[in-house]
């Protein structure tokens, strides 16, 4: 078998990888924003030191962050099936694993935002506030561009780790890049195949690295 004819059989595995990674970014990053403001969370309960949103918080990223992203796509797809005895179909398995691996990285991205808003000093709150801006205008307006300034490398570096990290999908038989090639590779009994998914790996990750890095140098505009 040629490498063409490997290239044109993997497609159906590239699409599916890409599927994974955008749709992971898109549910993630924002999730994480959230995530990060109940990790930040002033809010205490009838007044006192328990804060209940940070400490739920504090204790969905330790998970998250403690345990390996293959066991907690095991427990998203298999765990309905398991604790309330729902049927699951292989159409689940897309579902799944967008489902874990989002709410993985949202644990991330939550720890990068948090760190990159706390950096920003409190005298340019201070500053909006006395200009009459509300807390979100203060927020989306004058502290988070300055925020995405500050995290994009950190930012990058998951959003790389993500386009490897697609292929631990595996573990339920979701048809991306790096199954397709284990079957193929399988079946011809040729290493080729994973020389193929190896090369899609690097250039995914190349493309990726050249559009953060535009990005970064788009928003480096006060210097």
């Amino acid at each position: 078998m040629t490498l063409q004819n490997i290239i044109s059989q993997l497609g159906e595995g590239m699409l599916k990888t890409i599927l994974l990674f955008v749709s992971t970014l898109v549910i993630a990053l924002p999730l994480g924003l959230i995530v990060s403001f109940g990790r930040m969370s002033k809010w205490s309960l009838f007044g006192g030191k328990f804060k209940p949103l940070r400490l739920i918080t504090q204790v969905y990223i330790s998970i998250m962050r403690g345990t390996p992203l293959m066991l907690q796509i095991m427990v998203v797809y298999f765990g309905p099936y398991y604790l309330f005895g729902i049927k699951i179909s292989t159409s689940y398995q897309i579902y799944a694993a967008i489902i874990a691996f989002a709410i993985n990285y949202a644990a991330y991205f939550a720890e990068i935002y948090r760190g990159g808003i706390e950096s920003i000093p409190i005298g340019q709150y201070e500053a909006a506030k006395i200009l009459g801006f509300s807390k979100s205008q203060t927020f989306f307006r004058i502290i988070l561009p300055q925020v995405m300034k500050r995290i994009l490398p950190s930012i990058t570096n998951e959003v790389i780790t993500l386009v490897k990290d697609t292929s631990l999908a595996f573990v339920i038989a979701y048809a991306e890049m790096f199954t397709m090639a284990k079957r193929i590779a399988a079946k011809e009994t040729s290493m080729i195949p994973f020389v193929a998914a190896g090369i899609f790996y690097y250039v995914f990750n190349l493309i990726v690295a050249l559009v953060m890095n535009r990005i970064e140098k788009k928003m480096s505009y006060y210097r």
